[in-house]
């Protein structure tokens, strides 16, 4: 009998066929290649991770900076009050005046360092958008 396996019904193949070996092929490939893209996938989180820590000790910077801006100008309203209940004269004026510019300095100084606390800065993108593709990618393959 020179028939092809696949004229019988109900016939077994007798060795492998192609697609199977294929499929076992790309088991093998994908236990070997799962570890170094969850190696990679690490190395990135930990790279952006350091990112956002570097941009959390600029906020933070920023933040005690204009407290500290902050600080003084509440100093200065006080030395202002001061002179405002020994002289009731400029002089309190004066020192009235500075304290206030120096306090809206501050306060410009605090919102734009409490901006570097935003949660969007600290979400990890690149690695998030990465496992999407990755995810993607194997399911691709195994389909």
């Amino acid at each position: 009998m020179n028939r092809k396996d696949s004229d019988l019904p109900n016939a077994r193949p007798l060795s492998v066929p192609e697609q199977d070996a294929s499929v076992i092929g790309l088991l093998r490939q994908l236990s070997r290649e799962v570890p170094d893209l969850f190696t990679k996938e690490l190395a990135l989180a930990k790279a952006e991770l350091q990112a956002s820590l570097t941009t959390l000790k600029a906020g933070i910077a920023g933040v005690a900076g204009g407290a500290i801006v902050l600080l003084a100008g509440f100093i200065i309203l006080l030395m202002s009050a001061v002179y405002g209940l020994s002289l009731f004269m400029a002089p309190w004026l004066a020192a009235l005046i500075v304290g206030v510019v120096v306090m809206i300095v501050g306060f410009a100084m605090l919102q734009s360092g409490k901006k570097q606390f935003e949660p969007s800065n600290f979400k990890p993108d690149r690695t998030l958008d990465a496992l999407s593709k990755d995810q993607e990618a194997l399911r691709r393959k195994v389909s």
